[in-house]
Parts: C-alpha cells; structure tokens; sequence
C-alpha cells in the first residue's frame, strides 16, 4: 500500500463514533500520517472540545491539520484546501501512505469536489457583512440575503452563521443569487484529479451514541472545558463566529456570560452534539454513499487494520 503514492484514504465519521483510534491503529500498521479534517481543530487552544490527539498520540503518528492558526483568525475551507493540498503533495514525494480523518462534511469535500470559487470578495464588503452581524446577528444577515435570493438559498445551513455571512458576501460582490452561483460552481473541474480516493465513514446505533456522546460530554467538562474556554473568550474567539459557534463552546460560552444555567449546561451539549451529528450523517450519505458507511456495534473497535474495506470513490 506504501508504494502507491496516488492514494488519499478518508475515514469520515459522525462525532463520538471512534475515528480516532481506529485511524491511529491504520497509520501506525502501514506507516502512514493522518491529516485531520476538523474546522475546530485547526484552532490553536480549542483542545478539548475538539477531542485532539495528545501529544504523546502525534509523536506516534504524525499528525497533520492541527494547531494552525489562533482562535482570533478566521480559518477558511480556501485556507484548508490551500494546506491540504500541500500536506497531500508532501506525502506524495514522501511516498507516505495519507489519511484524512474527521467529521466537518466541508473540509471533506475538498477531496472530493470543488468548495471554492474564483470570486474576490472586497474587504469593503466584507467589513459590511461583519458590521451587520455584529448588529444584527444571524437574523439580521439572513434577512439580507434572503431578499438578494427570491428563489431561495437552496440547501444552505441556515442556522450557520458563518456560512450566511459567506454566502452573503459572494451574492454581494458577484451580482448574483445562490442558484446562479451553484449552476456556475458544479462546472469546476474536480481536486487532486491524480488521485484515486478510497473512503468509509463510521456510523453507530443509537442507543450506543447516545451514551457515547453523553460520555464524551461529561469527560470534557471534567477535563476542563469550561476553563478551556474562558481563556478562548480571552484570546478573542467570540470575534470568530466558526469557532464561537463550535458544539460545546457554544453552549460553555453562554453559560460563562450567564445566559445558560450549570445544571442545562451537559444536556445543551449532548443535544448540540445530537444535532450535529444528524447534520454529518445526512451528508455523509449525500455525498459518501450508504455503501461506504460502517455501523460499529456497542463496545466494539476496529482494532485490525484489515478490517478496513474501503470503497473507491465515484
């Protein structure tokens, strides 16, 4: 496997399913290095919400995608592109085999279609849009662009804030509406065409979920969380509506300024998480396929690499 350099292995998921050890246990067995794909990761001190690999993890296996920019920065999925396609490159002349492991459906589609197009956004408009959000938050620029889009907003996450404030500013400084955007978009060619992609995303049965999430979400209270994120609201991450937004923080930060109780605190992240994870498993079957998905029963791991059958993407 090691000699076939043209090969980007994904192992997407659903959160709390156990992509971590299973995508460590592949990478230590073929000697390869992973490269995380988490919109939350990439922030430096967003450690414990994002269930990073400790550092004893990365001197194991070489882990790519983590720690790359302060919570203060916006980091974009261009910004992510730019970087995976240089971490790919890079262990292609390496001949190191590649994983790519993790749950936000947008990084993941940087392998697999194109995310980005070729308009430039002024800052002038881009300082208009973060005016307008600030004031009016998600409401206010929602209602913006809703009135530039009669048609509709086709399948965009409204409920994002990040992802309107985007769409908003692309509508503004193109001219044109979502749809028109779109049919322009799906005419781009493919990324990493010299690639062949082999995928699987990791799945679990409800009841087992249920209790993994609400374990996960009491193990990272415990671990610190809430401490976690008072420093972050230090380090200015309430300016970043990405990372402000992240499941758990978001829920940490509204308690810290008082606008949720301690006792709702762990309920408000596992239904967060809860939801979430809807979102990720309607993606994953959009854009993965259900012949790719692996529903792992309760209290069992991949602990084989051979286990793995991975599907070549269409």
């Amino acid at each position: 496997m090691s000699e076939i350099p043209g090969v980007i292995y994904l192992l997407a998921g659903i959160t709390a399913a156990g992509k971590s050890r299973i995508s460590m246990n592949w990478a230590r067995e073929i000697g390869g290095e992973i490269l995380s794909c988490d919109s939350v990761a990439v922030y430096r001190g967003m450690d414990i919400g994002s269930a990073k690999p400790s550092i004893r993890e990365c001197r194991g296996v070489p882990h790519h995608g983590i720690d790359l920019v302060d919570v203060g920065k916006v980091f974009s999925v261009a910004d992510y592109q730019v970087y995976a396609l240089k971490i790919v490159e890079e262990m292609k002349a390496k001949k190191k085999p590649i994983l790519v492991v993790g749950g936000s459906g947008f990084y993941l589609q940087t392998f697999l279609s194109s995310v980005v197009d070729d308009i430039e956004v002024s800052e002038e408009i881009r300082g208009q849009v973060e005016e307008l959000y600030s004031q009016e938050d998600l409401d206010g620029i929602l209602s913006e662009l809703k009135k530039l889009n009669p048609d509709g907003l086709d399948e965009m996450d409204t409920l994002n804030p990040r992802r309107v404030m985007r769409g908003l500013e692309r509508c503004l400084a193109s001219g044109k509406s979502i749809l028109e955007l779109k049919k322009e978009f799906e005419k781009k060619p493919n990324p990493f065409p010299e690639f062949m992609k082999q995928v699987l995303w990791l799945d679990r049965e409800n009841e087992d979920l249920e209790r993994r999430i609400s374990d996960r979400s009491k193990e990272m209270l415990e671990d610190g969380l809430l401490q976690e994120t008072a420093e972050l609201l230090d380090l200015g991450i309430e300016g970043n509506a990405s990372a402000s937004n992240a499941v758990g923080y978001r829920e940490c930060i509204a308690h810290l300024k008082g606008e949720l109780p301690e006792e709702q605190l762990l309920n408000s992240i596992n239904y967060s998480t809860r939801r979430l994870v809807s979102k990720q498993r309607k993606w994953f079957r959009k854009h993965l396929g259900e012949s790719t998905r692996i529903v792992l029963k309760q209290s069992f791991e991949i602990d084989d690499p051979g286990q793995l059958n991975w599907i070549r993407h269409s």
